[in-house]
């Protein structure tokens, strides 16, 4: 039983805004990717190749984190079912759903990207609607009603740029794979749970290595160093600075934070993307643009948000 001193305790403040910290840093840092993408797709490079870039340059330092856990003696015990789920949440979530993300990059900007994939959250909800029967509540519903409110908004601002080849195959790709993370996310909340964060994130980001390799070995025969110099440098700042730093500062903000309050904190990553698109490379957007984003936003912050402190 615990003591009323146990029932009252709350973690250090500082412990908190720690863990604030760290959500909001990995927000940023996976806001870069799509401005990375685009940087890496004028030097001529295909979806398969740079993600191949990406998951090969990253391996080694997922790698050496797993290696580190197993030579801790108070880890916990993974059987053989939570091994295969773990393969199978990453092969799914790190591979088939990043793949279908940097398909979409080829035909729409990054603040677009971003903003359709801020889907996910909602999929989420939905996801859970239907095979959990974890009922929608109001508030839940007029979340979802924002989020495709503003997604309808801000999509529709591009579909009169004559550069936006290809709109609706891009939107349908990044959305595929908003969805694909959502049932990654759903998939994973227990096993997360049963054997920790950083365990379950070294090991999936390892097993999705895998196939992602042998699909650039089918479709190019792994001829991935013929590029210019530049290309190298992107993959491993994305390797770095936008996959395993932002990945493991994620884990422990939830860990910190919990879920709820970090996904609310974390939907900031479309406000950053729109910026740094807009400063780095030039994309241009609207006012009505910006009023979508804002929609999208408040919308996954109310489905978020549990109404506790």
């Amino acid at each position: 039983m615990k003591t009323n001193q146990e029932a009252t305790y709350q973690p250090p403040q500082a412990y908190y805004w720690t863990g604030v910290f760290l959500v909001f840093c990995s927000a940023f840092c996976f806001a870069l990717k799509g401005i990375f993408i685009k940087m890496a797709y004028q030097y001529g490079i295909d979806s398969i190749s740079l993600l191949t870039l990406r998951m090969v340059f990253s391996a080694p330092i997922f790698a050496f984190v797993a290696y580190r856990l197993s030579t801790k003696t108070n880890q916990v015990k993974v059987s053989q079912l939570q091994w295969r789920w773990v393969v199978a949440l990453g092969v799914w979530g790190y591979y088939v759903s990043s793949y279908f993300n940097f398909l979409g990059f080829q035909y729409i900007t990054a603040g677009l990207e971003r903003v359709l994939l801020f889907t996910y959250p909602t999929f989420v909800l939905l996801i859970n609607a239907v095979f959990r029967k974890k009922k929608i509540t109001s508030t839940q519903a007029a979340a979802l009603l924002l989020t495709y409110a503003g997604i309808l908004l801000a999509f529709l601002q591009n579909t009169g740029v004559l550069q936006q080849k290809d709109l609706l195959l891009g939107a349908f790709w990044v959305i595929l794979s908003g969805f694909t993370y959502a049932i990654y996310l759903v998939g994973s909340d227990g096993i997360i749970s049963q054997i920790g964060p950083q365990k379950f994130t070294a090991y999936a980001m390892l097993a999705a290595t895998v196939p992602t390799v042998l699909h650039c070995a089918l479709a190019n025969g792994l001829n991935i160093f013929h590029f210019v110099p530049q290309i190298y440098w992107i993959g491993i700042t994305m390797a770095i600075l936008v996959t395993a730093l932002p990945t493991f500062m994620l884990a422990e903000g939830i860990k910190r934070l919990g879920s709820s309050n970090t996904s609310i904190i974390n939907s900031i990553g479309p406000v950053f993307t729109i910026v740094l698109a807009t400063s780095v490379l030039g994309e241009t957007i609207s006012g009505l643009q910006i009023v979508g984003t804002l929609l999208v936003l408040l919308g996954v912050f109310l489905i978020g948000w549990k109404g506790k402190k």
